[in-house]
């Protein structure tokens, strides 16, 4: 547990603030007044990092398995026919903790290749920030879609850009991986809605057929699909399914 939680949550967390980080720590504030260069430079530093940490959420996000999951979770809410259960927070909870547990080798990577080296200054920001998005790019390189990284490889070609797979731009990349995600996402949602479907049409044909049309189909299906869930032990398919489909 701690090897899960501790380094590569720290990891995650300082990951894309690194960069920005080091250069804070460096920033002699007496002398920002000396001249107007270095002024601007802690400025733009200071604004830098303030930046960085604001959408590292975000970023998180981005380059991580954290959407497939999220989407399949809500699917599967909504498939069941539940408004509220299990809540948001539950669901984003398990999400991210899946996330963490997915992109643990990629953490702990970044922790010891860049994020260490440089918090203990043995390295420069350039190299640390290009060590630690490495691991990140070879995940994303392995869960693309062909199809999604041509289309952004192409329109960067369209405007001059050249682009090679192995060292490919960052700009290109987390597009062309956050659409081939939430794909993915909705596929693997299909099919965990499919045989709830089913269940719904079945208990609407019965119901229509004994008359009881004022009855909503819904409210009758409901138990049923939460039983056939449970029978199945719906979680632990689900949850395993979406680890092993990580390359």
């Amino acid at each position: 547990m701690r090897a899960l939680f501790s380094r590569p949550a720290l990891g995650a967390a300082v990951l894309f603030a690194s960069a920005s980080a080091a250069s804070a720590q460096q920033i002699d504030l007496g002398g920002i007044g000396q001249a107007s260069g270095t002024t601007v430079g802690t400025i733009i530093q200071m604004f830098g990092l303030l930046t960085v940490l604001s959408v590292a959420p975000g970023l998180l996000i981005m380059v991580t398995s954290f959407t497939r999951f999220v989407i399949a979770f809500s699917i599967l809410r909504a498939g069941i026919g539940l408004q509220s259960t299990p809540a948001n927070l539950i669901l984003i909870s398990l999400s991210l903790f899946m996330t963490f547990y997915v992109m643990a080798p990629t953490f702990d990577q970044a922790w010891t290749n860049g994020v260490k080296p440089l918090t203990n200054n043995k390295i420069s920001q350039e190299v640390a920030l290009e060590r630690i998005s490495d691991p990140f790019r070879a995940f994303m390189l392995r869960n693309v879609r062909d199809k999604d990284f041509d289309l952004f490889a192409d329109l960067a070609r369209e405007r001059g850009q050249e682009v090679a797979r192995d060292t490919v731009d960052l700009r290109i990349l987390v597009p062309a991986f956050m659409i081939s995600e939430i794909r993915r996402g909705f596929e693997i949602g299909f099919l965990i809605v499919l045989p709830f479907l089913v269940i719904d049409l079945i208990v609407a044909t019965v119901t229509m057929a004994m008359g009881m049309m004022m009855l909503p189909p819904t409210v009758v299906s409901l138990p049923f699909k939460i039983m056939f869930f449970v029978l199945i032990d719906g979680w632990n398919l689900l949850v395993g399914s979406l680890v092993r489909s990580f390359n």
